[in-house]
């Protein structure tokens, strides 16, 4: 027997308003739950009638400039680290405002705009794109057919075209409304869609940016972005603070010659990276840095009578595997008088190429997406490196759960080159234990790069740190003592944070926490004991830690800088310890098995 209810309230809603189902939740509602809306006009007591809060939402959103958004989204450079990237592949990222991309793709991305580092621009005046009654059933079960939204926004500002970013206002009730707009201190993030294609789209006023919106499989879409230029923009009236839209015929003409953030369609291949992998690929000291390093260690490893070679086998399939097969193909195909290089590098790594330019050297990737190993072919052909230079390991591999395999006696590596530190700023699991195993499979000359890990930290106070990482007090929660249960499950480390624009005193010098040496360590459980002075008075609420990275003894990254593609993490302290400049504090750092953990206690 259903029980119908009178009122119905849900805050099912994501930074792009729709995309955790608030839409198919309430139509749900409206026919097996709730009673009757009150017919439209009608006024009087609600009794009898069902009603749902928030009563309806208004979508805003603005395009904007943002180089943070755009390096983590497009490929911003023709040339990184010696290698010509977009003569043969077309790069995109998996958050796509195109209709083609796959529809279980999310299409947008969410940043907290006030906090992006670089900050942004705003290149047309904010719009209205949307707006949803949630207590009208039909609108709600039509908002998913109905015909996209067609929008003209005139560009008020010169600037790159990156992005549309989009936020809400819920109205609650009749009297008071809710906003997670960039500028409003919120929970929410924006919804961010990026705009992907031509390098450098620059639009200024008088050009006009055409988009249509629309809810599409449960989500608030963005799509068929294109940059109509000041005559076309002539041809058509619009008036887009009031949704009037060009008709058909106007813009087809008009979009006859226009510019799109699409590009022409050619023979590129076309690949799609994680944001993580573009950002990488756009950290140009990234792969300088790289690059200048392993050639010094190419140009270090032997000389003879005068000369320089590189001399190396390798490993023959695997020691596992068939011996007749190991005997027929490694010994023509796997070993040559070349400097071996493997790649074990997470994700989308160009590093293999790089390598391969510098000279007699044969490179391993341990990519495994066809579409990427294709992709990287396709790069090494456009830079006309040979390919016999380039081989997949994973190839040569019969059980792929481990990458490092303990090569046949006499044929070791060169060169192994890991992936240390995550993007959300911590250090990859199990580390440690791939540095010695990748240390056992090395020549006696070989080096891991990196070789060695430093781990910097500071004491800070960040209100907006201790209130993103547990409840704070009875206030928030209208006076409900929800803390204790809560905060059962908070973690002590906070990570992908943007130390640049995170909202923060520095109370000390920054410190060396840390030392990993992975050419020799042997343990994953390391203590350390420092002392650090305090120059400012304040409460000490939490450590961040970043890392640098030193490829060789000379050559590093440091992972808290303007072109890093890593973010930081900080530990923040269950109790706020209140200092005074000139105090004195001990911190014990423990690295457990790649967790970092820590005290601080008074000297």
């Amino acid at each position: 027997m259903c029980c119908w209810v009178s009122l119905v309230v849900t805050e099912t809603v994501d930074a792009g308003l729709f995309g955790e189902g608030i839409v198919e939740s309430l139509i749900h509602a409206w026919q097996h739950l709730l009673l009757p809306p009150r017919p439209a006009g009608q006024e009087g007591p609600t009794e009898g009638f069902g009603r749902v809060i928030p009563l309806h939402a208004v979508v805003f959103g603005m395009v904007v400039e943002c180089q943070e958004i755009r390096r983590h989204h497009r490929v911003c450079f023709n040339e990184v680290g010696g290698l010509r990237l977009n003569e043969a592949v077309m790069w995109y990222s998996p958050v796509s405002n195109e209709s083609c991309i796959d529809d279980a793709a999310e299409p947008y991305t969410t940043e907290r705009m006030r906090q992006v580092p670089g900050g942004y621009t705003t290149l047309t005046d904010h719009f209205q794109a949307m707006t949803i009654d949630f207590n009208n059933p039909r609108e709600l079960e039509e908002l998913t057919t109905r015909n996209p939204c067609r929008l003209c926004l005139p560009v008020v500002k010169e600037g790159v075209l990156d992005a549309i970013v989009a936020w809400f206002v819920l109205q609650l009730d009749e009297d008071t409304s809710l906003s997670t707009g960039p500028d409003e201190e919120t929970c929410w993030e924006q919804a961010v869609y990026p705009i992907q294609g031509v390098l450098g789209q620059t639009v200024k006023p008088g050009n006009t940016v055409v988009v249509d919106v629309s809810c599409k499989n449960s989500y608030l879409v963005f799509h068929s972005i294109a940059v109509l230029s000041h005559e076309h923009k002539m041809e058509i009236e619009v008036n887009t603070m009031s949704n009037h839209l060009a008709s058909e015929a106007e813009l087809c003409d008009a979009l006859a010659n226009l510019q799109t953030t699409s590009e022409p369609r050619t023979t590129l291949l076309h690949c799609m990276l994680e944001s993580s992998e573009i950002a990488r690929l756009n950290n140009t000291q990234y792969n300088d840095h790289f690059k200048s390093a392993l050639s010094s260690i190419l140009f270090s490893l032997t000389s003879v009578d005068g000369e320089i070679y590189f001399s190396q086998t390798i490993n023959d399939r695997s020691s596992n595997m068939n011996c007749e097969n190991t005997n027929s193909q490694s010994s023509s195909d796997l070993t040559s008088d070349m400097l071996c290089v493997l790649d074990v590098s997470e994700g989308f790594s160009i590093l293999p190429l790089i390598t391969a330019k510098l000279g007699s050297v044969k490179v391993f990737s341990s990519l495994e997406k066809v579409q990427q190993q294709v992709a990287l072919n396709a790069l090494a052909e456009s830079n006309e490196i040979s390919k016999d230079v380039l081989e997949f390991w994973h190839n040569y591999l019969e059980d792929d759960s481990t990458l490092l395999q303990r090569p046949q006696a006499g044929k070791l590596w060169s060169v192994i080159i890991l992936d240390a530190i995550e993007m959300c700023g911590l250090i990859r699991q199990g580390l440690v234990e791939k540095a010695a195993l990748a240390r056992c499979l090395l020549r006696p000359e070989g080096r891991l790069m990196p070789q060695c890990i430093k781990i910097y930290g500071m004491l800070i106070e960040s209100e907006t740190l201790q209130q993103e990482s547990a409840v704070q007090g009875k206030e928030a929660t209208l006076g409900f003592n929800i803390a204790p249960f809560i905060n059962q499950f908070k973690v002590p480390v906070h990570v992908f944070l943007h130390l640049s624009t995170l909202p923060h005193v520095r109370l000390s010098e920054p410190v060396e926490l840390l030392k990993l040496d992975l050419m020799s360590v042997v343990t994953d459980d390391l203590c350390n004991e420092i002392r650090v002075q305090v120059y400012s008075s304040g409460r000490i609420t939490a450590v961040p830690f970043w890392y640098e990275i030193y490829l060789d003894t000379e050559i590093s990254l440091n992972t808290w800088s303007d072109t890093s593609h890593w973010k930081q993490a900080a530990f923040v302290l269950d109790n706020p310890v209140q200092v005074n400049a000139g105090d004195e504090l001990i911190l014990k750092i423990h690295y457990h098995k790649s967790n970092i953990s820590m005290i601080v206690n008074h000297g």
